[in-house]
């Protein structure tokens, strides 16, 4: 008798298995879809490129300056730790591409006030512009489904984006996107 009374308690733990197996694959495929970078389209970048933003101080930021150069966009904000923790490096990288073809423009997620502050205290020296909470959109256009931060993108000369990493990027990643010379 016992025989028969465990083997449905066996098919009904077996059940309650896979099901919780099947609910987990799916959440972690659903997961990776809505998490994970797109791809961005030819649009993003023309909508990247034909946008102005303000800078810091209250001038205008032609991204559009940037056409036909390999462009390093950061997505960042003041109050992100991982942000300000890569700044330095990225202000590093900047002089040492400089002459190269290759421009850095961080956009801040943030207000010019803020970002004024922040800049007083770690010293930027590639081009930042005040995008406010629009700027999430803007990275979201560039795969950022997410919207989080920081989010870093490259763009090449020709318009395709050949780099793109959500999270502090560090300088040997960084540098392995860029062109060499």
């Amino acid at each position: 008798m016992t025989a028969t009374t465990s083997q449905p308690a066996r098919r009904s733990r077996l059940w309650i298995w896979l099901v919780a197996i099947a609910a987990a694959v799916a959440g972690a495929l659903a997961g990776h879809y809505v998490f994970s970078p797109k791809p961005a389209s030819d649009a993003a970048v023309e909508t990247f490129l034909s946008t102005e933003l303000p800078d810091p101080q209250g001038g205008k930021l032609r991204l559009a300056d940037f056409r036909g150069k390999t462009v390093v966009v950061n997505f960042w904000a003041p109050w992100c730790g991982p942000c300000v923790e890569e700044m330095p490096d990225l202000t590093a990288l900047y002089q040492e591409y400089a002459g190269r073809k290759v421009e850095f423009v961080g956009i801040g997620i943030d207000s010019a006030s803020n970002i004024q502050q922040f800049i007083k205290k770690v010293p930027v020296a590639y081009p930042l512009a005040v995008a406010g909470f629009a700027g999430t959109e803007l990275s979201r256009n560039f795969g950022n489904a997410a919207g989080g931060l920081p989010y870093t993108v490259v763009i090449a000369p020709d318009g395709t984006v050949t780099y793109r990493k959500m999270g502090r990027v560090s300088p040997s990643e960084l540098r392995s996107a860029l062109p060499r010379g």
